[in-house]
Protein backbone atom coordinates (compact mmCIF):
# COMPACT_ATOMS: atom_id res chain seq x y z
CA UNK A 1 0.00 0.00 0.00
CA UNK A 2 1.45 3.36 -0.98
CA UNK A 3 2.05 6.22 1.40
CA UNK A 4 -0.76 8.66 1.95
CA UNK A 5 -0.44 11.82 -0.13
CA UNK A 6 -0.92 14.94 1.96
CA UNK A 7 -1.30 18.43 0.51
CA UNK A 8 1.21 21.09 1.53
CA UNK A 9 -1.53 23.03 3.34
CA UNK A 10 -2.47 20.01 5.44
CA UNK A 11 1.19 19.32 6.13
CA UNK A 12 1.58 22.87 7.39
CA UNK A 13 -1.42 22.49 9.70
CA UNK A 14 -0.12 19.16 11.04
CA UNK A 15 3.33 20.62 11.60
CA UNK A 16 1.85 23.14 14.03
CA UNK A 17 -1.12 21.02 15.07
CA UNK A 18 -0.30 21.00 18.77
CA UNK A 19 0.05 24.78 18.81
CA UNK A 20 -3.29 25.32 17.04
CA UNK A 21 -4.96 22.88 19.43
CA UNK A 22 -3.48 24.65 22.46
CA UNK A 23 -4.58 28.07 21.22
CA UNK A 24 -8.09 26.89 20.33
CA UNK A 25 -8.62 25.25 23.73
CA UNK A 26 -7.14 28.19 25.63
CA UNK A 27 -9.10 30.87 23.77
CA UNK A 28 -12.34 28.89 24.13
CA UNK A 29 -11.83 28.61 27.90
CA UNK A 30 -10.94 32.30 28.14
CA UNK A 31 -14.30 33.10 26.63
CA UNK A 32 -14.24 33.37 22.85
CA UNK A 33 -17.32 31.69 21.33
CA UNK A 34 -15.35 28.89 19.69
CA UNK A 35 -16.38 25.27 19.29
CA UNK A 36 -13.29 23.45 20.46
CA UNK A 37 -14.97 20.03 20.75
CA UNK A 38 -14.84 19.35 16.96
CA UNK A 39 -11.18 20.41 17.01
CA UNK A 40 -10.38 17.85 19.70
CA UNK A 41 -12.30 15.15 17.80
CA UNK A 42 -10.44 16.02 14.58
CA UNK A 43 -7.11 15.95 16.41
CA UNK A 44 -8.02 12.53 17.79
CA UNK A 45 -8.73 11.33 14.25
CA UNK A 46 -5.35 12.64 13.06
CA UNK A 47 -3.76 10.75 15.96
CA UNK A 48 -5.59 7.62 14.84
CA UNK A 49 -3.96 8.00 11.43
CA UNK A 50 -0.55 8.19 13.08
CA UNK A 51 0.27 11.85 12.47
CA UNK A 52 -0.15 13.07 16.08
CA UNK A 53 0.12 11.61 19.57
CA UNK A 54 -3.14 10.88 21.37
CA UNK A 55 -1.54 11.37 24.80
CA UNK A 56 -0.06 14.72 23.71
CA UNK A 57 -3.45 15.86 22.38
CA UNK A 58 -5.16 15.08 25.67
CA UNK A 59 -2.35 16.59 27.74
CA UNK A 60 -2.20 19.83 25.74
CA UNK A 61 -5.98 20.24 25.85
CA UNK A 62 -6.01 19.72 29.63
CA UNK A 63 -3.21 22.24 30.22
CA UNK A 64 -4.84 24.87 28.00
CA UNK A 65 -8.23 24.36 29.65
CA UNK A 66 -6.71 24.52 33.12
CA UNK A 67 -4.93 27.80 32.35
CA UNK A 68 -8.06 29.43 30.94
CA UNK A 69 -10.26 28.25 33.78
CA UNK A 70 -7.69 29.31 36.37
CA UNK A 71 -7.84 32.85 34.99
CA UNK A 72 -11.63 32.98 35.44
CA UNK A 73 -11.36 31.36 38.87
CA UNK A 74 -9.04 34.17 40.04
CA UNK A 75 -11.31 36.81 38.50
CA UNK A 76 -14.35 35.27 40.19
CA UNK A 77 -12.48 35.24 43.47
CA UNK A 78 -11.43 38.88 43.24
CA UNK A 79 -14.29 40.50 41.29
CA UNK A 80 -17.31 38.49 42.41
CA UNK A 81 -20.58 38.13 40.51
CA UNK A 82 -19.73 40.85 37.97
CA UNK A 83 -17.49 38.30 36.23
CA UNK A 84 -20.52 36.11 35.47
CA UNK A 85 -22.21 38.96 33.67
CA UNK A 86 -19.10 39.55 31.55
CA UNK A 87 -18.85 35.89 30.60
CA UNK A 88 -22.51 35.65 29.74
CA UNK A 89 -22.25 38.62 27.37
CA UNK A 90 -19.67 36.77 25.27
CA UNK A 91 -21.32 33.36 25.47
CA UNK A 92 -23.34 31.71 22.70
CA UNK A 93 -26.55 32.02 24.78
CA UNK A 94 -26.34 35.39 26.56
CA UNK A 95 -30.06 35.60 27.35
CA UNK A 96 -30.27 32.40 29.37
CA UNK A 97 -26.66 32.20 30.47
CA UNK A 98 -26.95 33.58 33.99
CA UNK A 99 -29.99 31.49 34.90
CA UNK A 100 -28.42 28.32 33.51
CA UNK A 101 -25.22 28.92 35.41
CA UNK A 102 -27.14 29.45 38.65
CA UNK A 103 -29.14 26.26 38.14
CA UNK A 104 -26.13 24.19 37.13
CA UNK A 105 -23.59 25.35 39.67
CA UNK A 106 -25.49 26.94 42.55
CA UNK A 107 -25.75 23.82 44.71
CA UNK A 108 -23.03 21.46 43.51
CA UNK A 109 -19.99 23.52 42.54
CA UNK A 110 -17.50 20.68 43.14
CA UNK A 111 -19.36 18.20 40.95
CA UNK A 112 -20.00 20.87 38.33
CA UNK A 113 -16.26 21.38 37.88
CA UNK A 114 -16.01 17.78 36.66
CA UNK A 115 -19.16 17.65 34.54
CA UNK A 116 -19.59 21.24 33.33
CA UNK A 117 -17.43 20.90 30.22
CA UNK A 118 -20.05 18.55 28.79
CA UNK A 119 -22.80 21.21 29.27
CA UNK A 120 -23.04 23.30 26.11
CA UNK A 121 -23.22 27.06 26.61
CA UNK A 122 -22.43 27.37 30.33
CA UNK A 123 -19.45 25.05 30.83
CA UNK A 124 -16.92 27.84 31.25
CA UNK A 125 -18.92 29.41 34.07
CA UNK A 126 -18.01 26.77 36.66
CA UNK A 127 -14.55 28.30 37.24
CA UNK A 128 -15.67 31.83 38.21
CA UNK A 129 -18.51 30.39 40.31
CA UNK A 130 -15.95 28.28 42.16
CA UNK A 131 -13.86 31.41 42.72
CA UNK A 132 -16.68 33.60 44.03
CA UNK A 133 -17.96 30.75 46.24
CA UNK A 134 -14.62 30.70 48.05
CA UNK A 135 -13.46 27.23 46.98
CA UNK A 136 -9.77 26.72 47.93
CA UNK A 137 -7.41 27.14 44.98
CA UNK A 138 -5.80 23.73 45.36
CA UNK A 139 -9.18 21.97 45.42
CA UNK A 140 -10.30 23.90 42.34
CA UNK A 141 -7.21 22.99 40.33
CA UNK A 142 -7.52 19.27 41.17
CA UNK A 143 -11.24 18.98 40.42
CA UNK A 144 -11.12 21.17 37.34
CA UNK A 145 -8.10 19.28 36.00
CA UNK A 146 -9.92 15.99 36.49
CA UNK A 147 -12.93 17.33 34.59
CA UNK A 148 -10.70 18.59 31.77
CA UNK A 149 -8.95 15.21 31.57
CA UNK A 150 -12.21 13.26 31.30
CA UNK A 151 -13.64 15.67 28.72
CA UNK A 152 -10.51 15.76 26.54
CA UNK A 153 -10.03 11.98 26.66
CA UNK A 154 -13.65 11.26 25.72
CA UNK A 155 -13.76 13.50 22.64
CA UNK A 156 -10.24 12.70 21.48
CA UNK A 157 -11.14 8.99 21.55
CA UNK A 158 -14.31 9.74 19.56
CA UNK A 159 -12.07 10.74 16.65
CA UNK A 160 -9.22 8.35 17.40
CA UNK A 161 -11.06 5.01 17.50
CA UNK A 162 -12.83 5.18 14.09
CA UNK A 163 -9.66 6.47 12.43
CA UNK A 164 -7.72 3.45 13.65
CA UNK A 165 -10.40 1.04 12.29
CA UNK A 166 -9.47 -1.37 15.03
CA UNK A 167 -10.74 -4.97 15.31
CA UNK A 168 -13.06 -5.42 18.25
CA UNK A 169 -10.52 -7.34 20.35
CA UNK A 170 -7.83 -4.68 19.92
CA UNK A 171 -10.41 -1.94 20.48
CA UNK A 172 -11.47 -3.52 23.77
CA UNK A 173 -7.85 -4.00 24.80
CA UNK A 174 -6.94 -0.36 24.14
CA UNK A 175 -10.13 0.91 25.79
CA UNK A 176 -9.42 -1.15 28.90
CA UNK A 177 -5.88 0.21 28.92
CA UNK A 178 -7.12 3.79 28.92
CA UNK A 179 -9.74 3.02 31.56
CA UNK A 180 -7.07 1.44 33.75
CA UNK A 181 -4.91 4.52 33.33
CA UNK A 182 -7.82 6.78 34.31
CA UNK A 183 -8.55 4.63 37.37
CA UNK A 184 -4.90 4.75 38.45
CA UNK A 185 -4.82 8.52 37.99
CA UNK A 186 -8.07 8.89 39.94
CA UNK A 187 -6.74 6.74 42.79
CA UNK A 188 -3.50 8.74 42.94
CA UNK A 189 -5.44 12.02 42.99
CA UNK A 190 -7.71 10.65 45.72
CA UNK A 191 -4.78 9.52 47.88
CA UNK A 192 -2.93 12.81 47.42
CA UNK A 193 -6.08 14.79 48.20
CA UNK A 194 -6.76 12.77 51.36
CA UNK A 195 -3.16 13.31 52.47
CA UNK A 196 -3.43 17.06 51.85
CA UNK A 197 -6.71 17.19 53.78
CA UNK A 198 -5.17 15.28 56.68
CA UNK A 199 -2.13 17.58 56.82
CA UNK A 200 -4.32 20.66 56.72
CA UNK A 201 -6.49 19.26 59.49
CA UNK A 202 -3.49 18.44 61.69
CA UNK A 203 -2.17 21.96 61.13
CA UNK A 204 -5.55 23.37 62.17
CA UNK A 205 -5.42 21.24 65.31
CA UNK A 206 -2.01 22.63 66.14
CA UNK A 207 -3.50 26.08 65.90
CA UNK A 208 -6.47 25.09 68.10
CA UNK A 209 -4.42 23.30 70.76
CA UNK A 210 -5.15 24.22 74.35
CA UNK A 211 -2.36 24.91 76.82
CA UNK A 212 -2.04 23.26 80.21
CA UNK A 213 -2.49 26.66 81.86
CA UNK A 214 -5.85 27.10 80.11
CA UNK A 215 -7.01 23.65 81.23
CA UNK A 216 -5.85 24.29 84.82
CA UNK A 217 -7.65 27.63 84.83
CA UNK A 218 -10.86 26.06 83.52
CA UNK A 219 -10.77 23.40 86.25
CA UNK A 220 -10.09 26.01 88.93
CA UNK A 221 -13.09 28.06 87.76
CA UNK A 222 -15.36 25.04 88.08
CA UNK A 223 -15.78 24.57 84.37
CA UNK A 224 -16.18 21.01 83.18
CA UNK A 225 -14.07 20.23 80.11
CA UNK A 226 -14.28 16.55 79.22
CA UNK A 227 -10.66 15.40 79.44
CA UNK A 228 -9.68 12.15 77.75
CA UNK A 229 -6.47 10.24 78.51
CA UNK A 230 -5.50 8.36 75.35
CA UNK A 231 -2.42 6.55 76.64
CA UNK A 232 -1.88 2.86 76.03
CA UNK A 233 -2.59 0.43 78.87
CA UNK A 234 1.12 -0.34 79.24
CA UNK A 235 1.85 3.32 80.00
CA UNK A 236 -0.51 3.16 82.95
CA UNK A 237 1.58 0.37 84.44
CA UNK A 238 4.51 2.79 84.62
CA UNK A 239 2.49 5.86 85.66
CA UNK A 240 -1.22 5.42 86.39
CA UNK A 241 -1.77 9.09 87.30
CA UNK A 242 -3.98 11.28 85.12
CA UNK A 243 -4.92 14.92 84.69
CA UNK A 244 -7.73 15.66 87.20
CA UNK A 245 -11.19 14.44 86.09
CA UNK A 246 -9.69 12.70 83.04
CA UNK A 247 -11.40 9.62 81.61
CA UNK A 248 -9.22 6.93 80.09
CA UNK A 249 -10.42 5.88 76.64
CA UNK A 250 -8.08 3.99 74.37
CA UNK A 251 -8.28 5.05 70.72
CA UNK A 252 -9.41 1.56 69.68
CA UNK A 253 -12.31 1.81 72.16
CA UNK A 254 -13.82 4.87 70.50
CA UNK A 255 -16.36 3.01 68.31
CA UNK A 256 -17.83 1.29 71.38
CA UNK A 257 -17.57 4.23 73.81
CA UNK A 258 -18.19 7.35 71.72
CA UNK A 259 -21.61 7.73 73.38
CA UNK A 260 -19.79 8.58 76.61
CA UNK A 261 -18.30 11.69 75.03
CA UNK A 262 -20.58 14.73 75.45
CA UNK A 263 -21.42 16.85 72.43
CA UNK A 264 -22.05 20.08 74.36
CA UNK A 265 -18.72 20.40 76.22
CA UNK A 266 -15.14 21.15 75.24
CA UNK A 267 -13.19 17.93 74.69
CA UNK A 268 -9.52 17.94 75.71
CA UNK A 269 -7.39 15.07 74.45
CA UNK A 270 -3.91 14.20 75.63
CA UNK A 271 -1.31 11.51 75.12
CA UNK A 272 2.47 11.12 75.50
CA UNK A 273 3.44 10.73 71.84
CA UNK A 274 5.49 13.34 69.92
CA UNK A 275 3.51 16.26 68.45
CA UNK A 276 0.30 14.89 69.97
CA UNK A 277 -0.05 12.54 66.99
CA UNK A 278 -2.51 10.22 68.72
CA UNK A 279 -4.60 13.18 69.90
CA UNK A 280 -4.70 14.53 66.34
CA UNK A 281 -5.84 11.20 64.92
CA UNK A 282 -8.54 10.77 67.56
CA UNK A 283 -9.69 14.34 66.98
CA UNK A 284 -10.10 13.53 63.28
CA UNK A 285 -12.16 10.43 64.15
CA UNK A 286 -14.35 12.40 66.57
CA UNK A 287 -15.03 15.13 64.01
CA UNK A 288 -16.18 12.48 61.54
CA UNK A 289 -18.94 11.41 63.98
CA UNK A 290 -20.05 14.97 64.71
CA UNK A 291 -18.04 15.83 67.84
CA UNK A 292 -16.58 19.17 66.84
CA UNK A 293 -15.38 20.91 70.03
CA UNK A 294 -12.11 18.97 70.24
CA UNK A 295 -8.75 20.42 71.35
CA UNK A 296 -5.51 18.46 71.88
CA UNK A 297 -3.53 19.36 74.99
CA UNK A 298 -0.39 21.18 73.94
CA UNK A 299 2.65 19.23 75.11
CA UNK A 300 0.50 16.33 76.30
CA UNK A 301 0.78 14.82 79.77
CA UNK A 302 4.45 15.77 80.09
CA UNK A 303 3.64 19.48 79.84
CA UNK A 304 1.12 19.09 82.66
CA UNK A 305 3.67 17.27 84.83
CA UNK A 306 6.40 19.81 84.05
CA UNK A 307 4.19 22.57 85.46
CA UNK A 308 3.84 20.60 88.70
CA UNK A 309 0.05 20.65 88.50
CA UNK A 310 -1.88 18.14 90.65
CA UNK A 311 -2.79 14.76 89.24
CA UNK A 312 -5.34 12.08 90.06
CA UNK A 313 -4.46 8.50 90.83
CA UNK A 314 -6.07 6.07 88.45
CA UNK A 315 -6.04 2.49 89.70
CA UNK A 316 -8.71 0.33 88.13
CA UNK A 317 -8.43 -3.36 88.94
CA UNK A 318 -6.63 -4.36 85.76
CA UNK A 319 -4.00 -1.63 86.27
CA UNK A 320 -3.41 -2.54 89.91
CA UNK A 321 -3.06 -6.19 88.98
CA UNK A 322 -0.57 -5.40 86.21
CA UNK A 323 1.41 -3.06 88.47
CA UNK A 324 1.67 -5.65 91.21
Amino acid sequence: MGARSVSPHVQEILRHGYLWLFLAALLERIGLPLLVTPVVIAAGAVAGLGDMSLAAIIGITVVASELGDWLWYELGRSRGASVLRILCKISLEPDSCVRKSEDAFGRHTSGALITSKFVFGVGRLAAPVAGLSGMPRRRFLVLNGLGSLIWAACFALVGYIPARKLPIDILIEETLGWLLLLVVVAVIIHVVWKYVQRERFIRSLRVSRISVDEVKGALDRGERPFIVDLRHMLEFVVDPRTVPTAVRISPDELPARNAEIPRDRDIVLYCTCPSEATSAKVAMDLKKIGILKVRPLQGGLKAWQDQGYPMDDFFPKEIAKAAS
